[in-house]
C-alpha cells in the first residue's frame, strides 16, 4: 500500500504509548484490521513519550512494515498530554481519533464515535459507562471528579477522563494543551463553541493491568479544574474575577475598621488593648482587597496586551455567507465513509 499524501488523509488516529511494548502488536493489528474495514484514507501516528522497554524498537518496526504509520518519538517521558499534544500537531486528517495504547479502548469502536461525529458534532468523547476499575482508588474518585468537571465547566459529559475520543481537525487544533489539560478538552473546545456527545464504550480491563496512575493525581486535577474554569469564565475580563473579591475584602475591612473607630470615640476604650485583634485584621482585609484589585487591573492590561499583539479574536465563526461568492464554512462536519454502511 502506497502511502498517501498528506493532503489526501482522511482519518488520523493518535495513540500515545509509554512503555506499552507487551501490547503494541495487538494493538497495531486490530486498528489496522478496523481501518480496512472503514476503508478511507488514513494514517496511525504513534507518539512514544520516552518509553524504556522496547516500545521504540517495535513501534519503528512496524512503521517499516505499514507504510500508513507514522512514529514521533519524544526526547524524555513528558507526560499524556504532551504526548497527545504532539500527535494532535502532526495529525493531517480531517477527523482525529485519540486513544490510550494499552487496549483498554477497544479500536473496533471506532467507527462507533466516527458515526456519532458524522451526526454534526465536532467532539465525539467515549463513555465508560460500566467501569471495571476498583470502587474505592478509582471509579469514586473518577464519578465525583466527572460530576465537579461537568458543573463547573458547563459540559454535560459523564466521562472526561478517557482519551479515546474523536475530534474535527479544525477544533482540535485550535486548542494548545500543557499541564495535564487533556481530559479538559472538551470544556475548553466548548468555549469556541464546539458541539459535543458522548457514546458508551466498553471499558477492557487492561491486558497487563498496569496503569500509569494514581490517586496521586487527584490533587493535579483539582489544580487544572481550577485553570480550566478561570479559563472558561474570566480569561478575557480577569477583573471580573479578582474585582469582586478585592472589593469584598476592601469592604469588610473598612467595616472592622469603623467598628473600632466608632468604639473608641464612643466609649474610649483602648484601641489596641481591647481591639487589636480586629483592627489588625481590618488593616489585612483592606490591603489584600487593594492587591486583589491591582492584580485584576494588571490582568486586564496584559489581557489586552495578549489579545491585541496576536490579533486574537474573542468568538469562533462557524460559517460565514459573502454575497456573490461562494459559502466559506469553517466547521464543516467531514464526510467519513464506511464500508459497512453506519457512517456515509
Amino acid at each position: 500500500m502506497s502511502r498517501k499524501a498528506p493532503s489526501a488523509l482522511h482519518l488520523s488516529i493518535v495513540v500515545p504509548l509509554f512503555n506499552e511494548a507487551g501490547t503494541i502488536q495487538e494493538l497495531h493489528r486490530r486498528l489496522s484490521a478496523v481501518l480496512f474495514m472503514i476503508d478511507v484514507p488514513s494514517e496511525i501516528i504513534y507518539v512514544d513519550d520516552g518509553s524504556s522497554d522496547g516500545t521504540t524498537e517495535a513501534l519503528s518496526a512496524i512503521a517499516v512494515a505499514d507504510s500508513r504509520v507514522r512514529l514521533i518519538s519524544l526526547a524524555r517521558n513528558y507526560g499524556q498530554t504532551a504526548a497527545l499534544a504532539a500527535g494532535f500537531d502532526a495529525a493531517a486528517g480531517d477527523v482525529v481519533v485519540a486513544m490510550d495504547g494499552d487496549l483498554q479502548h477497544a479500536p473496533e469502536e471506532i467507527p462507533k464515535l466516527l458515526a456519532k461525529l458524522h451526526e454534526g458534532f465536532d467532539i465525539v468523547s467515549g463513555w465508560r459507562e460500566q467501569r471495571v476499575d476498583n470502587l474505592w482508588t478509582r471509579r469514586l474518585p473518577s464519578k465525583v471528579a466527572n460530576w465537579l468537571m461537568s458543573k463547573l465547566s458547563g459540559v454535560s459529559l459523564h466521562d472526561f477522563g478517557t482519551t479515546f475520543k474523536a475530534y474535527r481537525a479544525p477544533v482540535i487544533k485550535r486548542i494548545r494543551l500543557y499541564g495535564d489539560l487533556h481530559r479538559f478538552i472538551p470544556a475548553l473546545a466548548s468555549w469556541g463553541g464546539a458541539r459535543i456527545a458522548e457514546v458508551p464504550i466498553a471499558n477492557i480491563p487492561r491486558p497487563r493491568n498496569q496503569s500509569h496512575y494514581g490517586l496521586s493525581r487527584t490533587w493535579r486535577v483539582a489544580a487544572d479544574l481550577i485553570t480550566v474554569r478561570f479559563l472558561l469564565r474570566y480569561v478575557t475580563r480577569p477583573l471580573h474575577f479578582f474585582g469582586p473579591i478585592g472589593f469584598s475584602s476592601v469592604a469588610t475591612g473598612l467595616v472592622g475598621g469603623g467598628w473600632v473607630l466608632a468604639t473608641k470615640i464612643v466609649t474610649g476604650a483602648p484601641v489596641f488593648l481591647a481591639h487589636g485583634p480586629l483592627l489588625l485584621l481590618s488593616a489585612v482585609l483592606v490591603q489584600t482587597g487593594v492587591v486583589l484589585i491591582g492584580l485584576g487591573l494588571l490582568a486586564e492590561l496584559l489581557t489586552r496586551i495578549y489579545m491585541d499583539g496576536r490579533h486574537r479574536r474573542i468568538y469562533t465563526v462557524a460559517s460565514r455567507e459573502l454575497p456573490g461568492r461562494a459559502a466559506w464554512r469553517a466547521l464543516q462536519p467531514a464526510v467519513v465513509p464506511i464500508r459497512s454502511g453506519v457512517v456515509q
